[in-house]
């Protein structure tokens, strides 16, 4: 007889939510932790995932991702709602990483119409980084994409030692740390701000009117989706 799961470590109230959250998703699927290591995916252990749900630590990104779709249903397979699903997971994930690791003083995302120097872009850039969980230099990297931001660059944007050189580096550090693509012309109006002086200046500038395209285009094709649903 498998021996009992440790109750949840609840020290922290944000980590015990997620861990819950994976519990519940395993207990769902009828999976034991050695019958989910074994399923396709990445090569993850059977100590991995009990760890993942336990509480006591936050499990990296990929592992909460491999867990989710581990324990899919057949009614989400069939409806193709696991997309939503792994949202809400990678949602938990960065509260749980936010109440460990944002400063004490930060208690909502930064607001870029408040920028108005490079000290001040710096300076929300960070807030930011940190309101997503602070992701490392070598996850915001990958999840930029092969080339676009190099993990150094990505340290140093982190340690305020630097501001991303183009527009297409700060989008990808941006959207690493969590801002939806509704936020980035707010963003982007901030550079065009802060490189007023700047030959770039009109680069930044041309960012942000594409930005502000795919916003509307964005919302056009929601609205169109929405009358032909309840047409």
């Amino acid at each position: 007889m498998a021996r009992p799961e440790a109750p949840v470590d609840r020290t922290v109230r944000a980590r015990a939510k997620l861990a819950d959250f994976l519990r519940a998703r395993r207990a769902a699927a009828g999976l034991t932790y050695r019958q989910m290591a074994a399923l396709p995916g990445r090569a993850l252990s059977k100590t991995t995932f009990e760890r993942a749900a336990s509480g006591t630590t936050i499990p990296a990104p990929e592992t909460v991702e491999e867990f989710v779709l581990r324990t899919m249903t057949k009614e989400e397979e069939f409806n193709g709602s696991i997309d939503v699903v792994v949202d809400q997971a990678r949602r938990l994930w960065t509260e749980a990483r936010r109440a460990v690791r944002a400063p004490y003083y930060l208690h909502k995302a930064p607001d870029p119409a408040l920028v108005s120097d490079r000290a001040d872009f710096s300076r929300a850039l960070r807030d930011q980084h940190a309101w997503a969980g602070c992701p490392s230099p070598g996850e915001i990297s990958q999840m930029s994409g092969p080339g676009v931001l190099p993990k150094t660059t990505a340290y140093r944007i982190i340690k305020g030692r630097a501001l991303p050189v183009t527009p297409g580096q700060a989008i990808a550090f941006l959207r690493a740390c969590g801002v939806q693509a509704l936020e980035e012309p707010e963003w982007l109006a901030a550079a065009v701000r802060v490189f007023v002086d700047s030959r770039s200046r009109s680069d930044w500038a041309e960012a942000q009117l594409q930005a502000q395209k795919e916003v509307a285009k964005n919302r056009d094709d929601t609205s169109v989706r929405f009358l032909k649903a309840v047409a």
